[in-house]
């Protein structure tokens, strides 16, 4: 699944040229977090989002509020920059300029890391620099429940079948349970051995609930004993 199959097409956009009041009413109405600036030509020029508009001084929530140790350690770049976006009445001012893009064939699953990685709510989809859609991580959550498979029903499976099922899921796994600590009664996992963090628990246990015909699990993982010093 690519882009092109998840992302939303009636794109709501913003004019550099719009009124900063304009901008977040329109995200109001529309109940959206953010929107691409395009310009007279139909280019990309920037983002728009809430983070943008939450330290203007109409709500008093700029300058004047921060911690005067905050003011001696910026430069002067950064406190005029910080001023516009405080202060300017045009989108063009208060949008980012530094916009990340995908193309229409890029796979959901690098969406999903780039969104995650850059952490942003939302990119724009492209073609010939003109924006064709939107991926929001909606989107991807939506692309999520379409390709997650069903639960499927409670099967009934051999002790022998279940064991072998899990020490296959752990293979490879740095934290996994050696195999001959995996111990499967009537449907009934117990895992032992030793641990370095919950985190590690949590993974057996998630790799044992993942198998069919599990019916229960039993954890005996413990960390390592420490010795006292002599």
């Amino acid at each position: 699944m690519r882009a092109a199959d998840i992302m939303t097409t009636s794109v709501i956009s913003a004019d550099p040229e719009m009124n900063v009041r304009d901008a977040a009413r329109t995200m109001v109405l529309e109940n959206i977090s953010g929107m691409p600036v395009i310009n007279e030509t139909g280019r990309l020029v920037g983002m728009v989002t809430e983070g943008d508009l939450l330290h203007r001084h109409e709500i008093g929530a700029g300058f004047r509020h921060r911690a005067w140790w905050l003011e001696l350690l910026s430069s002067t770049r950064e406190l005029a920059a910080q001023y516009v976006k405080e202060h300017a009445g045009k989108v063009k001012d208060v949008m980012s300029t530094d916009v990340v893009t995908v193309s229409e064939d890029r796979p959901v699953a690098e969406i999903a890391e780039l969104l995650e990685r850059r952490r942003i709510k939302r990119v724009p989809v492209v073609r010939d620099e003109k924006v064709v859609g939107l991926v929001s991580r909606a989107n991807v959550l939506r692309a999520l429940v379409a390709l997650a498979p069903e639960q499927p029903a409670p099967i009934d499976r051999d002790d022998a079948s279940i064991r072998h099922a899990i020490v296959l899921a752990m293979k490879g796994q740095r934290w996994a349970i050696a195999p001959e600590n995996v111990i499967v009664k009537e449907g009934v996992v117990h895992l032992w051995g030793i641990i370095m963090s919950e985190e590690e628990r949590q993974a057996a246990r998630v790799a044992a609930e993942n198998v069919q015909g599990v019916k229960k699990i039993v954890l005996h993982l413990e960390y390592p004993v420490v010795m006292p010093a002599a």
